[in-house]
């Protein structure tokens, strides 16, 4: 079993979570991972098959003596949400996820876990390997770039599964059966801007919203977890209302289904004004820190100089 998570149970799961996690998997890349799904099912034995737009099927047959019960789907996605901090260094179209566990939970060293849907595949793998579970006919269905618009399932060959009855693996709740789920909707802004060059006798510095738990947009939304880039874009804000300050550049978030985690910002103000500054970034910090004390023990606003780069 693996290194890591071995000795966790049910062992089986966990065995082909870890190795999952061992293969990139962001979403349209998901070859690797596609590979790893395919080898499982070939080395069972079982009938695998893929689609045109790459979406795999495995189907096991009955227990003996339990042929006639209706054949069950079981579905998840291979792919996966790839966020990072800032500080890490680590590219999803190559590297592995490096899992660990901490107390009760397992995670990833400075990444996304891919547990969505990673845990859902690894349990269907899982079925698919146990020699001790009854069961009727089962198709293992795992689809690609459910993160970017289930372009995966949207594109499944018609008539293609045989079943009755889809159990979809994509939910959180142990016990629980989920007969909805939550929609999304994307909206794309353009604004027109007039850059102008930087002002002398400004000081530049890079603000930081920092240590929060970020999660997803459909499953953490409700909790009160905070928005680095609404946190960050209310500073400015603020700031901007009393006193002089310039915008050079703001960066925040990274994925549409993902609560930002960091957001930054390089801003300009003169330098009579560094200390205003500094004791408002304070006080916001603690101000803010007071707000989401109960969610978000790690949040963080800070400030440093820095020098902006002459084009």
């Amino acid at each position: 079993m693996g290194s890591v998570l071995g000795h966790l149970k049910p062992e089986l799961v966990w065995y082909h979570f870890e190795e999952i996690c061992k293969y990139p998997r962001p979403s349209k890349k998901e070859e690797k991972i596609a590979e790893y799904v395919v080898s499982v099912g070939k080395r069972l034995g079982l009938q695998v098959e893929k689609d045109k737009f790459g979406n795999i099927v495995i189907r096991k047959p009955a227990t003996p003596g339990l042929e006639n019960l209706k054949t069950v789907v079981l579905q998840g996605h291979i792919d996966m949400v790839c966020e990072k901090n800032r500080d890490v260094e680590h590219d999803f179209d190559k590297d592995p996820i490096y899992p660990y566990i901490d107390g009760d939970w397992v995670k990833a060293k400075g990444t996304t876990l891919g547990a969505d849907n990673g845990i859902g595949v690894a349990c269907a793998l899982a079925v698919l390997e146990a020699k001790d579970v009854e069961h009727g006919p089962l198709e293992c269905l795992f689809t690609l770039d459910e993160e970017t618009g289930l372009t995966g399932a949207s594109s499944l060959k018609k008539n293609w599964l045989k079943a009755d009855i889809l159990i979809n693996m994509d939910s959180e709740d142990l016990g629980t059966i989920f007969i909805g789920c939550s929609g999304g909707k994307n909206t794309a802004a353009t604004f027109k801007s007039k850059l102008e060059k930087s002002p002398r006798n400004y000081s530049t510095f890079e603000l930081k919203v920092a240590g929060l738990k970020g999660g997803h947009s459909g499953l953490e939304i409700h909790v009160g977890r905070g928005n680095a880039v609404k946190i960050l874009n209310r500073a400015i804000w603020s700031y901007s209302q009393e006193n002089n300050i310039r915008l050079a550049e703001i960066n925040g978030g990274n994925k549409h289904n993902a609560i930002p985690r960091e957001a930054f910002a390089v801003v300009l103000v003169p330098k009579n004004d560094e200390k205003k500054l500094k004791k408002f970034v304070a006080k916001y910090n603690d101000t803010v820190k007071a707000e989401y004390v109960s969610v978000e023990p790690d949040l963080m606003v800070s400030m440093e100089n820095i020098q902006l780069l002459k084009k």
